[in-house]
């Protein structure tokens, strides 16, 4: 069976469940394996983007065409 036969077959087998306490499970183990791009980041990473967001919040802005510039 390929993929996507087997995500529709599952979808058919949730739709035809009427226990809540199942299906609550069944989406907190889906939620569990999304990923969090964040944390997929390494340390140095997240620092650098916490503070381009502290600069920003600060009023700290180059234009797009500056930006440009500078990393050409």
């Amino acid at each position: 069976m390929d993929i996507k036969t087997t995500k529709i077959e599952l979808v058919k087998a949730i739709l035809e469940i009427d226990n809540n306490d199942f299906i609550q499970k069944v989406a907190d183990f889906i939620n569990k394996e999304k990923v969090d791009f964040w944390d997929e980041l390494s340390a140095s990473e997240q620092k650098e983007i916490k503070q381009g967001i502290e600069e920003l919040n600060q009023g700290k802005r180059v234009s797009y065409d500056s930006f440009l510039k500078k990393i050409s």
